[in-house]
């Protein structure tokens, strides 16, 4: 897949270790963006031991904005990077409010707690979390409308899945959402413009341009695994659709 170069600064964050949480089970929690927009708000509630994972897919050099309204004051945010449980905002020392420029792309955490004292006593919080990301849009490659173009693994009918190679082309419209142009094998997006299928991403869902189109999909990992009417397949990975 073809990587973007993203131009401007690129702040320093420091990371520092997660505060203690306490409990085994953190429940996790995706967070998507309705369309035309770059925020969310989100009530909830926890009790004694009880965390939370609000997961969203952001790019490098994005700000992220959130903050925390609760009715326990013990009750606090921590923001964890892709793939790491090294926070690079730890609620308990900067209070209720974080906005920080994003290291990395992936899918980033605010993990909601109570911190230890007010777990033991059982205590309870009811919340209302918001959560911003902006920033500058990818760069597009040049003398096409896409953020990037490449090939995935894909199939037609009988052949084996991912046996052959399709040209793609991805749009990116914010944090998990995608529209992804894919031509047939031996095609390629930047030529054959008119004959191009396009898969929409949002959240947790894939669905067609087409209305007639059957999309059946799973996820397994970083990795889509997508059919349309039971015939056409196609493999692609998270970093199409978020960046990498």
């Amino acid at each position: 897949m073809r990587r973007i170069i993203r131009l401007g600064a690129v702040a320093t964050l420091l990371l520092v270790p997660v505060a203690s949480v306490s409990g085994q089970g953190i429940r996790q929690e995706r967070v998507a963006f309705k369309a035309g927009t770059s925020s969310a708000t989100i009530k909830g509630s926890i009790k004694g031991d009880e965390s939370v994972d609000y997961v969203l897919g952001a790019r490098r050099d994005q700000t992220m904005s959130v903050t925390l309204t609760t009715s326990n004051g013990s009750n606090y945010f921590n923001v964890l990077p892709p793939g790491s449980e090294e926070a690079i905002a730890i609620g308990s020392t900067i209070g209720t409010r974080w906005t920080g420029t994003l290291p990395a792309d992936g899918d980033y955490r605010i993990r909601l707690y109570l911190m230890r004292n007010a777990a033991r006593r059982n205590e309870q919080a009811a919340y209302t979390l918001s959560v911003g990301v902006t920033g500058r849009p990818d760069a597009k490659v040049a003398g096409t409308p896409y953020h990037a173009t490449g090939k995935v693994p894909c199939s037609v009918g009988t052949d084996p899945k991912g046996s052959s190679q399709c040209s793609f082309g991805v749009i990116r419209l914010g944090p998990g959402r995608a529209d992804v142009y894919l031509a047939s094998p031996g095609f390629d997006v930047a030529i054959h413009k008119d004959q191009l299928r396009v898969l929409k991403f949002a959240g947790k869902t894939v669905t067609s341009t087409k209305a007639d189109e059957k999309v059946t999909f799973e996820k397994k990992g970083d990795e889509w695994s997508i059919t349309v009417n039971g015939f056409q397949y196609y493999s692609i990975p998270d970093a199409v659709i978020i960046g990498g």
